[in-house]
Formats: C-alpha cells, sequence, structure tokens
C-alpha cells in the first residue's frame, strides 16, 4: 500500500480518516491526498466569465487556507500529506482522482445512518463505495490503532467475487490478522446444506488460492438477513474490521444484493472496507 485517498469535509469524521490514515502511514510508510471537493456550482452562469473566474478564485483560495489550518494536526507530524483542491462535480470523479494518481485505498469518515456530515450527506457514502474501483475504508469513530486482527470477510463464496477476494488478500497482507470467512444462510430458498455449504468453500478455496488451508477460518451462520448475520457474526468473534464485497450500481453480488452494503456500513460500529468486484 503506497497511497491513501482522504475526502475531507472539515468535519470531526473526517478528522477521524484523517488520522486513520495517518496511522496506517505509519505502518506502511504511505502518502496521504487529502482531498477537498470544493462546490463551485453557486457561480451563475448569466455572470460573465471574468467576474465569474474572479468569484471562482475567491472560493479557492478561502479553500486552500481552511484547508491548510485544517492539516495542521500533531497526529499528521512526520505524514507524507498532499493537499488536494477539487471542483466538486460528481462522486465518480473521487474516483478518477483515485486512477489517476494510482490510489490503493479511499479512507472516508461517516457519521452512520445520515452519512458523511456536510459534504457527504444522505447516501453519498453508498455512492462513493459504488463508483470505486479501489477499496473504501470507512471509519465510523476516532481510532486511536489500526492493528486490525480479527478481520470478517463476508462472502457467498461465488466465483466472480474470487478477484475481490484476492485483492481483501493483498491489500490487508501488512496485518497480522486472523480472517475469518464468513457465509450467511438465509432461511429462504438460498439456504443451504452444511454438505452444501461446505462444497462451495471448498470450490472457492481452490479456485482463488489452490488449496484449501483457510478452510478452518470458514464460518457458517445462520440469521434472518445478510445483515443481521454479518453483524452478530462480527461481535461474537470480537471482529475490528469487516469486509465486503461490491457490485458497482447494483450494490452487493447474489446474497450481497440491494442496499446491504449501505445497511451495514451504517449500522455497524465496526471500520467496514469495500473490494469492488
Amino acid at each position: 500500500m503506497k497511497k491513501i485517498i482522504v475526502p475531507v469535509d472539515f468535519s470531526s469524521h473526517s478528522e477521524h480518516a484523517l488520522k486513520a490514515a495517518a496511522l496506517l502511514s505509519k505502518k506502511t510508510d504511505v502518502v496521504i491526498y487529502a482531498l477537498h471537493m470544493l462546490d463551485l456550482q453557486e457561480i451563475s452562469l448569466s455572470q460573465s466569465p471574468e467576474f465569474s473566474q474572479e468569484k471562482a478564485v475567491f472560493f479557492l483560495k478561502m479553500a486552500e487556507k481552511k484547508f491548510k489550518d485544517f492539516l495542521q494536526k500533531d497526529f499528521l507530524n512526520e505524514v507524507n500529506v498532499v493537499p488536494v483542491v477539487k471542483h466538486y462535480k460528481v462522486f465518480s470523479e473521487i474516483n478518477e482522482i483515485a486512477k489517476e494518481i494510482n490510489a490503493d485505498l479511499i479512507i472516508m469518515g461517516s457519521q452512520g445512518a445520515t452519512g458523511l456530515k456536510e459534504f457527504f450527506t444522505g447516501s453519498n457514502t453508498e455512492k462513493v463505495i459504488r463508483h470505486s474501483e479501489v477499496p473504501v475504508l470507512v471509519i465510523k469513530n476516532e481510532l486511536n490503532d489500526v492493528d486490525f486482527t480479527n478481520i470478517v470477510f463476508a462472502t457467498d463464496f461465488s466465483e466472480e467475487s474470487i478477484p475481490a477476494y484476492k485483492k481483501m488478500l493483498k491489500t490487508l497482507e501488512f496485518l497480522d490478522a486472523k480472517k475469518h470467512l464468513l457465509y450467511v444462510n438465509l432461511p429462504n430458498e438460498n439456504f443451504k446444506t452444511t454438505p452444501e455449504m461446505d462444497a462451495l468453500a471448498n470450490n472457492f478455496l481452490m479456485k482463488a488460492e489452490g488449496n484449501i488451508d483457510r478452510l478452518i477460518n470458514v464460518n457458517y451462520f445462520s440469521a434472518k438477513s445478510i445483515e443481521e448475520g454479518i453483524l452478530s457474526y462480527s461481535n461474537a468473534a470480537g471482529a475490528d474490521l469487516i469486509t465486503l464485497i461490491t457490485h458497482g450500481r447494483t450494490g452487493l453480488a447474489h446474497l450481497f444484493s440491494g442496499s446491504i452494503s449501505e445497511d451495514v456500513s451504517n449500522h455497524a460500529n465496526l471500520p467496514i472496507m469495500t473490494f469492488k468486484m
């Protein structure tokens, strides 16, 4: 891991994300790109080009000053931080910036059901997750360390999720952590017997890693919903990080459909990391 993007809106939630990035940088010596998306849409198209440009420069200078002050944090001492101010257009632009700098991770602060305070509101955290082609780490609270030792990876053991699984292993390989592979068994038409789940897990691991060494870390958990199963198992296992697979605009694949990723991100107190399929 070499480059991390942290969207900043000057709220305490984005400060939590920035601190988490700083903690990670001290483990992996990464560069942090602190990104402020400046909304210049209030500049009227009816105004003259000269006045509009002057107004844009004024707002840009104000944002840069506020940004510089915001980055004067003790926890950023001796951390390589690159401030970036961009004109806000759409949330997919964060993904474009991530591709432009070849980022390895995006870290976002969130206050839960209402999303990121101020700049990121409503379901915008989910919008960033859906557009992002790089992993996204969602932080709910201030972290004093990022020594994740118990990581839950929720999966349906589908073959199409194997690339995301490999991405998870590579991204988190610097951590000395136990990775719990979790399959949530639902009481409906998708219900599977233990032999059926064993067969799925065996096939998945053989195709993903060429062996079944991690079978000892596979867990089956029965619940009434995917969200309930992920959160209940994670609490029982003492997890300190939940990882999920996303499927772009359609949400999570197969069992992870609809708004599961958003629901888990909103309701879990634990950090959530997503990997796009």
